[in-house]
């Protein structure tokens, strides 16, 4: 592979050994990874947006921030010793993946301004064929790392192409709009809103919040972190690894809460009554109070973290609309009662589709059917990673492995050593391709469903984004971080057919 200039701008190659879709936290950890086991590996970086970092690079709306503590939320092999705050802004961790990412390397072997748009599996050469808006190539190996929170989704709704106004969703913020004195319709009251909202409520002149479903909503634990505690974590790394090890500790007995019947009878009362009085102290009019009440179990959707949401949503230029959103007009939106509310702006906080990512419409196995094909908007994956039908793909964030307690990267990190793993094995073994076997993927999901049958994510009365078009919750990991890295720890060739070079050698 050629190598490239500083800005990772390079020609496609005809050919590489790993290609990685995708440069957030999933793809610069497994190309990271995979470069610091072999320094001259030859692998690929794919990127459509301008430069790395992901959704942390997509999403610049006001207050974009994280809900897990910085502590936690990097890399193990890379600590960031100058977080200024417990929990990182959007801007804090965007620079902390560019600065990673060239460090280690990935900067460099990463093609950006290049979407994928389609790779079909050749058995016969034992290889992908991939198509991209910069040209074609063949990889041996593909690795997805788009992400689940990738592609922004828009609601279903009747007249959004006859609205006059200017319209986007949270994802694709419009800086350039003034929204100064303007009339607002904010769409969903999910984690973006909940950071957007407080930002921009005091410029508009009226904002109208369409909440289809209350959230339960908890205290930021959000402060600053001060020099003299920064300067001692660069002068005593094992400090600030003590410290995220304390927090990870922490994080992971909330599972216990989340996934544990008779532990749920007695923890989670205990986290809905803390909520119920924050509301009950920042939302004095009873009658909004019961509006912004959830009728679901604590957890059982994402709980949301915030020290301002309250105050903002009860403010005298703020109208909270109980209902969805069900039609747009030429300067307005009408609610489930037939009302329209006049306005100037529609900002969209409708979120992703992590159970139907667009990527798997691209993608296409030994049959020629596409992922999303096969998967039939319920996908399924041994480990999250691998499917039988697409030899040599593996997956960064795939089915059930998102988290409600803790953070995503320690299961990226996870991902990627079991992905390495794979690569290594085929390299001493001689393989051309590995494929996990169905009757191995069977059983995984059968391990699976009923350890998540049991969880609050699937009896707490809600319907969410972890549960998919057929009922089956496809998101979620079910217990303890540390039983998927124990899991994830080495490639189990075991459970996956095997095909040996004839040579011995790759062509």
């Amino acid at each position: 592979m050629k190598s490239g200039d500083a800005t990772g701008r390079k020609t496609l190659p005809r050919h590489v050994r790993t290609l990685i879709v995708g440069a957030g936290f999933g793809g610069i950890g497994m190309a990271a990874t995979i470069l610091r086991d072999d320094p001259a590996a030859d692998v690929l970086v794919v990127e459509r947006g301008d430069d790395v970092g992901g959704t942390w690079r997509a999403n610049t709306y006001p207050g974009a921030a994280c809900d897990v503590p910085s502590a936690l939320y990097s890399f193990s092999f890379a600590p960031e010793s100058e977080w200024k705050r417990a929990h990182g802004t959007r801007a804090e961790i965007y620079a902390y993946l560019r600065r990673v990412s060239g460090e280690l390397g990935v900067t460099r072997r990463t093609l950006f301004g290049c979407e994928l748009r389609d790779a079909q599996w050749d058995g016969e050469r034992a290889r992908w064929a991939v198509s991209t808006s910069r040209g074609d190539l063949t990889a041996d190996v593909l690795i997805v790392a788009t992400g689940a929170l990738s592609t922004p989704t828009l609601p279903k709704v009747q007249g959004l192409e006859l609205f006059r106004g200017k319209m986007f969703h949270s994802a694709e913020w419009d800086h350039d709009h003034d929204l100064t004195g303007t009339r607002v319709a904010v769409i969903g009251t999910g984690a973006s809103a909940i950071q957007f909202v407080p930002e921009i409520v005091g410029e508009v002149d009226r904002l109208t919040l369409f909440q289809r479903t209350a959230s339960w909503v908890m205290p930021k634990r959000d402060h600053a972190i001060a020099s003299p505690v920064r300067s001692l974590y660069r002068r005593f790394p094992l400090i600030q690894k003590a410290v995220r090890g304390a927090v990870y500790g922490q994080k992971e007995m909330y599972v216990i809460g989340m996934t544990k019947p008779l532990a749920r009878k007695c923890a989670l009362p205990l986290f809905e009554k803390r909520a119920r009085s924050v509301l009950r102290k920042q939302v004095p009019d009873p009658e909004l109070r019961n509006r912004l009440t959830p009728d679901f179990a604590i957890t059982c959707k994402r709980i949301l973290l915030s020290n301002d949401w309250f105050p903002a949503i009860t403010r005298r230029n703020v109208e909270v609309v109980s209902s969805a959103l069900t039609a747009v007009t030429e300067n307005g939106v009408v609610d489930a009662a037939g009302n329209e509310y006049p306005v100037d702006t529609i900002i969209f906080g409708t979120g992703f589709t992590p159970s139907e990512p667009p990527v798997a419409q691209h993608i296409r196995g030994e049959d020629g059917r596409s992922l999303a094909d096969v998967w039939s908007g319920s996908p399924s994956a041994h480990l999250g990673i691998s499917i039988n039908g697409f030899p040599n793909l593996f997956l960064m964030y795939g089915p059930n492995t998102n988290l409600g307690h803790s953070s995503i990267v320690y299961m990226l990190e996870s991902q990627a050593a079991y992905i390495a793993d794979a690569l290594r094995v085929m390299r001493v073994r001689c393989l051309d391709a590995v494929e996990v076997r169905a009757d191995a993927q069977r059983r995984y999901a059968e391990e699976l469903d009923p350890m998540l049958a049991g969880t609050v994510w699937n009896t707490g009365g809600c319907s969410s984004w972890y549960l998919d078009k057929t009922g089956r919750n496809s998101v979620m990991w079910p217990t303890f971080t540390w039983h998927y890295r124990n899991r994830t720890r080495e490639f189990d060739a075991e459970n996956y057919a095997l095909r040996a070079t004839n040579s011995g050698v790759r062509a």
